[in-house]
């Protein structure tokens, strides 16, 4: 790493710098569910355990994390309060809504995003032969506390971890013990779970899921070799941005950016947070001047008002997340400023 990149490098994660957390949530040593690497890559997200690692830590409207499980695990059943939106880098996963995972189900490849409404149980399991990596991006600076199916609770019952009330996790097989002024997590009730739980069958669970072959809609004004198409998020007219299939309020929207091979983009500059996740190929990224090059995997957050530009040799195709509901427009450059 070059000197004069510090700056630039320091907003960077690359994917074989990630560091998983083993022990992130109560299910963590259930048998099925024990393999599972959980990661916080920018913001807190809803991990349980305090010593779980965060990568980058700037607030940005919305957190980006991320799941990596071998075949045959199991993340289990829960909901959040706030957006949960995955995008599939590798592998292949089953999705499947309701309490006891028997209401809907659909099956993701490669390419392909999902975003399960709040209050809505849900969990994956990665039904391929390779292991698999799943991007998320969570609504909110908080996105708050995972609520879990009451069965995961009971069968985590004797694997050494204990969920608090506060929403912390203690590993007594770790020899830490359960403070005595933080009450222990009990199921929710049958009434409380009727009054908030939403139903999804599998009819509606395909209608939340933008496939990566899918036609969407594109935002116009890139130059020749560039493509930027809406996968999630709500018409703006200020870009001007098409609706996209997933068109209600994230509180983010998301973007598939794709460059052929020599292409590149003005350079400009955005007034909102926009963070970068390379799906294939290779991204060349400027920005204020210094130089990266991103390969699968990697995820980059650009400063709020920098200027910066995307070039690649060889192709490359981008999951593009930008902090709210309607960011404004990128503005465009001279050359002889950039």
């Amino acid at each position: 790493m070059r000197a004069d990149n510090q700056r630039l490098e320091s907003r960077i994660v690359r994917y074989g710098d990630l560091i998983p957390c083993t022990t992130a949530f109560i299910d963590a040593r259930t048998p099925g569910s024990d393999a599972k690497e959980n990661f916080t890559i920018i913001g807190p997200g809803v991990a349980e355990n305090p010593d779980q690692h965060v990568h980058i830590t700037e607030p940005h409207g919305f957190n980006i994390g991320g799941a990596r499980q071998p075949p045959g695990c199991l993340n289990s059943q829960h909901f959040h309060e706030t957006a949960e939106v995955f995008f599939v880098h590798s592998g292949r996963w089953a999705f499947r809504t309701g309490e006891h995972a028997d209401e809907g189900e659909v099956v993701m490849e490669p390419g392909d995003t999902i975003s399960i409404p709040v209050h809505v149980f849900r969990g994956f399991e990665n039904v391929g032969a390779e292991p698999g990596f799943l991007y998320a991006v969570l609504g909110g600076d908080d996105p708050g506390r995972v609520v879990w199916a009451p069965d995961v609770l009971e069968n985590a019952r004797g694997h050494g971890l204990v969920l608090l009330e506060s929403g912390r996790l203690i590993d007594t097989l770790s020899r830490h013990s359960v403070p005595k002024d933080d009450p222990v997590v009990q199921p929710e009730t049958r009434a409380a779970l009727e009054r908030i739980v939403r139903q999804i069958d599998t009819t509606t669970l395909g209608t939340v899921v933008v496939r990566g072959g899918s036609r969407l809609g594109t935002v116009p004004g890139a130059p020749a070799g560039v493509v930027e198409q809406t996968v999630l998020g709500e018409a703006n007219l200020s870009e001007p941005a098409p609706a996209s299939p997933l068109a209600w309020s994230h509180g983010f929207v998301c973007r598939r950016v794709r460059l052929a091979p020599g292409s590149r983009t003005p350079a400009l500059r955005r007034q909102d947070a926009e963070v970068i996740f390379v799906h294939a190929g290779g991204l060349e990224l400027e920005v204020e001047g210094e130089h990266a090059h991103l390969a699968p995997g990697d995820t980059v957050t650009i400063p709020v008002g920098a200027v910066r530009r995307l070039s690649s040799r060889t192709g490359a195709d981008l999951f593009v997340t930008r902090a709210g509901n309607a960011p404004q427009p990128a503005e465009l450059l001279d050359e002889a400023t950039s």
